[in-house]
């Protein structure tokens, strides 16, 4: 009934999307197999991509060749640009998406990849011969065969929902969980461990009062993902913000006692950084208030998600709090919070790749390897689809390293450090995020895509003019001198300091106050060579711009980042016997010989290695 494919993708979610559409569009042919086929790219928690972060890593993953970035722009009802009163390096894009559309456009794209199947089914075990993947079995009964099978399976593997005292199974509310998998992998050798996330009530749109609550409206000017042709939309769905109160907190209380967090029914780890409501109440007992936004969940639904009000509480609890909140005091719930938990796999059991160390060509991405977040997830897909590719056509490896990447942040803490609680992206875990932007993801990755053969030719080229317009419009700004009489007028209405002689335009700019787009409407010249001779848009000018305002940061980051880039490059045999080197502490020899890093840089990561501990291995590795 099946043909063997080259790759098996296992799961439908925003990792397993992308997995697959990588995978095939590398030219493996690709098996994605589902639980539900309704329910492909489920935005399962709130209608939106990106935020802190996040919105940078998607914006890697378009640069590359995923899709995410596509979908997102295609389906989006509001976009913001978060931090724009910080640094560049903060920027972050975010948009609100229409969830039904989300999955529906994923799906058609999924579909329009011609040597991509479907098949729908729960997968209960891993075939396997000699230590390599050989397919996968389902609970239908078929042994489905291929060369790598990649695993993204979600929440749903023993899922098991809490609502208040009440507990089912289930990957989602109203879907089964997944059975029998992990009973399988721990049999193959894997270590496996449980971690809980949470989701809000949703709430019927016409039972809001909007008028006693804040309007939070999109950016005036919406910007998009992806570096393709996307349009921003034209129009935009606001979001709204209220606030709970202590009375809100004290009704949350009184179900304190059927909480399933409380009572020590889920034994999973939670998220810190997107806590229930019922956990923030508690944690910071100090705060009298909590920001909730009230988000759209498409254009014509008037299904609302409550952001910030994730909680396991018994459902009367949950409504009678939220009829105190100002402009829910008649809201009606589509249905309530809960929280789910869910088993993992810790990631330090993973290569650079993904590929895991037990089993040759079996790979994780996603959930499964304790992170949360559609974005981390749709970033592990893409490298894990295209890494089993790769080893099925016997290529070099794929991966990003953290000066290169968010995702290689993101990937090299997973494997290297390992996770305690879901995992999630903020800026402050990337070292070199001034060089990590989100305006530049395509200058720094769409060669490497180019070159797997994931980005065509066309983005490539694209990539490449824009580069060539950058330093060209650079070069003018540091070569072209101005005059007082041209510029003081506007340097003086913006409260900086007149200039008393000519200057190098380049060296305004590296005033706060002062933008190019400023300085353009002041200096004909500058603004007929950037609208003329470059036909420039806002990328451009806003990536010259940041580059000139910049430059001793970014240069002394690209220093830092050349200078470690010897300890990236100095590999470390996947077989090296960490316990014949007494001079190692003993710490370092255990650590090491189980997460048995790629390099020296990923092994001076490892919590419990230290300088000397590297020192040793430097010494070793030169003899």
């Amino acid at each position: 009934m099946f043909k063997e494919y080259d790759v098996i993708v296992v799961g439908a979610g925003h990792a397993g999307c992308e997995a697959a559409a990588a995978a095939a569009n590398l030219g493996s042919s690709v098996l994605l197999i589902t639980m539900n086929m309704m329910t492909i790219a489920q935005m399962s928690c709130n209608p939106a991509m990106g935020g802190i972060a996040k919105g940078q890593i998607v914006r890697e993953i378009d640069a590359i060749g995923g899709y995410s970035g596509i979908v997102t722009d295609k389906t989006m009802i509001q976009f913001r640009m978060l931090n724009r009163s910080k640094g560049p390096a903060m920027w972050s894009p975010r948009a609100q998406s229409d969830r039904m559309r989300f999955s529906e456009e994923w799906r058609l794209t999924l579909e329009g990849i011609h040597n991509l199947d479907f098949w729908q089914d729960t997968v209960t075990g891993i075939l396997t011969a000699n230590g390599f993947a050989r397919g996968v079995v389902t609970s239908m009964g078929h042994r489905i065969t291929a060369k790598a099978v990649i695993l993204t399976n979600g929440t749903f593997l023993n899922g098991l929902i809490h609502i208040g005292l009440k507990q089912f199974g289930g990957g989602r509310i109203g879907e089964k969980a997944a059975l029998g998998l992990t009973e399988n992998l721990r049999d193959l050798g894997f270590e496996s461990n449980r971690m809980k996330t949470g989701t809000p009530v949703r709430i019927d749109g016409r039972s809001i009062n909007f008028g006693k609550m804040q309007e939070q409206k999109g950016d005036e000017n919406p910007g998009t993902f992806s570096f393709t042709d996307t349009k921003p939309p034209a129009q935009q769905r606001s979001c709204f913000i209220t606030y709970t109160s202590p009375e809100v907190h004290e009704v949350l209380k009184t179900g304190f006692d059927q909480s399933p967090m409380f009572t020590g029914r889920i034994e999973g780890i939670g998220p810190r950084y997107c806590p229930s409501i019922e956990d923030k109440i508690n944690r910071f007992a100090d705060k009298t208030r909590h920001q909730l936004f009230v988000e759209p969940e498409g254009w014509n639904t008037v299904e609302y998600y409550l952001n910030g009000f994730s909680s396991s509480l018994p459902e009367e609890i949950q409504v009678k709090a939220l009829h105190l909140i100002p402009g829910l005091e008649n809201a009606r719930i589509f249905r309530p919070g809960y929280a789910i938990e869910y088993d993992y796999f810790p990631p330090v059991q993973l290569k650079p790749t993904l590929e895991t160390r037990l089993i040759t060509n079996l790979f994780f991405a996603g959930q499964i390897n304790g992170t949360t977040g559609y974005e981390e997830a749709a970033a592990q897909g893409l490298i894990a689809g295209i890494n089993a590719h790769q080893n099925c056509t016997g290529k070099e490896p794929f991966s990003l390293k953290r000066s290169e990447a968010y995702i290689g942040v993101l990937i090299d803490d997973l494997i290297t450090k390992g996770v305690d609680e879901p995992y999630r992206m903020f800026t402050s875990r990337a070292e070199y995020r001034i060089l990590l932007r989100q305006d530049n993801a395509d200058l720094r990755l769409t060669e490497k895509g180019y070159q797997l053969g994931l980005a065509s030719e066309h983005r490539f080229n694209r990539v490449t003019e824009k580069k060539t317009a950058v330093e060209s419009l650079i070069h003018y700004l540091k070569s072209e001198s101005v005059s007082p009489d041209l510029v003081n007028g506007y340097l003086e209405s913006e409260g900086t300091a007149a200039i008393l002689q000519k200057v190098k335009i380049a060296s305004l700019l590296l005033r706060p106050q002062v933008d190019l787009k400023g300085l353009m409407k002041t200096i004909p010249e500058l603004f007929h060579h950037v609208s003329v001779a470059l036909k420039a848009g806002d990328e451009i000018i806003e990536e010259a711009e940041i580059l000139v305002k910049y430059e001793g940061y970014i240069e002394k980051e690209m220093e830092i980042a050349h200078k470690l880039s010897k300890f990236e490059d100095m590999v470390l045999k996947p077989d090296f016997d960490y316990w014949s080197i007494k001079a190692l502490s003993w710490e370092a020899r255990d650590k090491l010989s189980k997460a048995r890093p790629a390099t020296i840089g990923q092994a001076s990561r490892i919590s419990g290695v230290s300088p000397s501990d590297i020192s040793v291995l430097l010494v070793y590795i030169g003899r």
